[in-house]
């Protein structure tokens, strides 16, 4: 038998319609920033967000100020949660070493782990006020070493957020702007009069800033596609239906257009499912944007045992993934397309979102087929290296270079093989030919 499905979502021609309509959108937008600069930037911000101060940017009274305004229990808060954070970082950076090893005698090859040089943090904050965010990106980003981050969130209620603003600069930000949507990553990718232009993109968003990282990737490197949020719960009969309907309903609110998909071995769990996500929407708060979500992304879908269950989840390979099992660590080692996983009933995907110290920036989209989410090391480039150090090893490394070229048909790069072999080996190679062969190389 093949997965039943008990609810399904808007179809894929109907979602790509929408995504049709999104990426002209961006496009036009994003020509509009490189045309104008500061004054595309300023009034696309006064068009969507009602805000159009004299300077985007914070200075530093503005920032000490607005950081005055955060209770100081919310900055213990915050401080907690950015120590989690942070020790994950490091951890994950301490994995990352520099290398040199000896290949053949006299050739040294090597690698090195810089950091990009110039990084812009989106933290979404429009609808929500995505303190989070602040941690994954911009305190991740200083644990790389990143010597400029540039941090752009969208006023909230009119004014910035001072929550966000706060983690911003507790996690290491240089330049902080109240910016928000295609108009701040196009302004910090492309750069304008007053904002000089980044190396890389990271952070999530809704899906007019994804596509806006899409359309910009080239120009500037970005952390990966992380557009409107995605969630599965994999369930069996271990856990109840309001443990599923919450966690679902969960990360549903965070917009109109974020999947929630619940996959499960049990007709009566996913029975009992639907209809408590029906009682948590005539109670909760976020409704209106949660219920918009179910309604019209959300899936429950029935399979005939833990195989299936797998294919299904590798085959969707949605950005969290909630795991409920008498298997957990089954899925774990077996699971290969998805963002974070989080296993058993104890954790949730707020945890990720928030607190426990794995960064909630992942892909979306199915990229979770080739990528994994934001950490450490997409801040780092690693770059090689190469030396040759005696005579002897740049006459032997060049003869097999000369003659590897000349069989590709590149004279000019057997060339640059030749002059070495004669400089350093004292061989009188003719010039365009292949380096003869020696008894040693044999």
């Amino acid at each position: 038998m093949m997965a039943e499905h008990l609810k399904s979502g808007l179809s894929a021609v109907e979602r790509s319609e929408e995504d049709a309509r999104t990426r002209e959108i961006v496009e036009t937008t994003l020509s509009d920033i490189e045309k104008r600069g500061d004054e595309a930037v300023r009034a696309l911000s006064e068009k969507f967000d009602g805000y159009a101060p004299e300077a985007f940017r914070l200075s530093e009274s503005d920032v000490e100020a607005l950081v005055a305004k955060v209770p100081a229990s919310d900055l213990d808060d915050i401080r907690f949660a950015q120590a989690q954070v942070r020790a994950f970082a490091e951890a994950q950076r301490a994995s990352m070493r520099d290398i040199e090893i000896e290949t053949e005698p006299g050739v040294l090859l090597g690698h090195k782990n810089i950091p990009v040089q110039s990084v812009g943090c989106y933290v979404p904050g429009g609808k929500f006020p995505m303190v989070a965010s602040a941690h994954m990106s911009v305190l991740t980003a200083s644990v790389a070493g990143v010597p400029r981050i540039t941090a752009a969130t969208p006023p909230f209620k009119g004014e910035p957020n001072p929550a966000v603003i706060a983690a911003m600069h507790l996690g290491g930000a240089h330049e902080i702007y109240c910016l928000g949507g295609i108009q701040a990553v196009g302004a910090m990718a492309i750069g304008t009069e007053t904002i000089a232009p980044v190396h890389m993109l990271v952070g999530p968003g809704n899906a007019f800033v994804a596509e806006a990282k899409r359309q910009l990737f080239g120009r500037v490197g970005i952390d990966l596609f992380a557009g409107p949020t995605e969630t599965m719960v994999i369930a069996d009969e271990t856990v109840d239906a309001e443990m599923c309907a919450t966690d679902l309903i969960g990360q549903a609110e965070h917009g109109y257009n974020s999947p929630a998909v619940l996959v499960t071995n049990s007709r009566r769990l996913a029975e009992d499912t639907l209809a408590e996500i029906e009682r948590i929407l005539a109670i909760l708060p976020t409704a209106d944007t949660a219920a918009k979500s179910w309604a019209d992304y959300g899936e429950v879908i029935v399979c005939d045992d833990y195989d299936e269950m797998l294919r299904v989840a590798d085959e969707i390979a949605s950005e969290h993934v909630q795991v409920m099992t008498d298997r957990d660590d089954w899925f774990l080692e077996n699971m290969t397309s998805y963002g974070a996983l989080f296993l058993g009933p104890r954790t949730n995907v707020a945890n990720g979102d928030k607190v426990i110290g794995t960064n909630h920036t992942l892909p979306t989209k199915k990229a979770g087929r080739y990528t994994g989410g934001l950490w450490v090391g997409k801040f780092l480039k690693t770059h090689s290296y190469q030396k040759v150090l005696t005579n002897e090893a740049a006459a032997r490394i060049g003869a097999y270079g000369s003659r590897l070229s000349m069989l590709e048909g590149f004279v000019g790069h057997a060339e640059q093989c030749n002059l070495r072999v004669r400089r350093y080996g004292g061989i009188n190679v003719p010039y365009g030919e292949a380096a003869p062969r020696r008894d040693a190389d044999e």
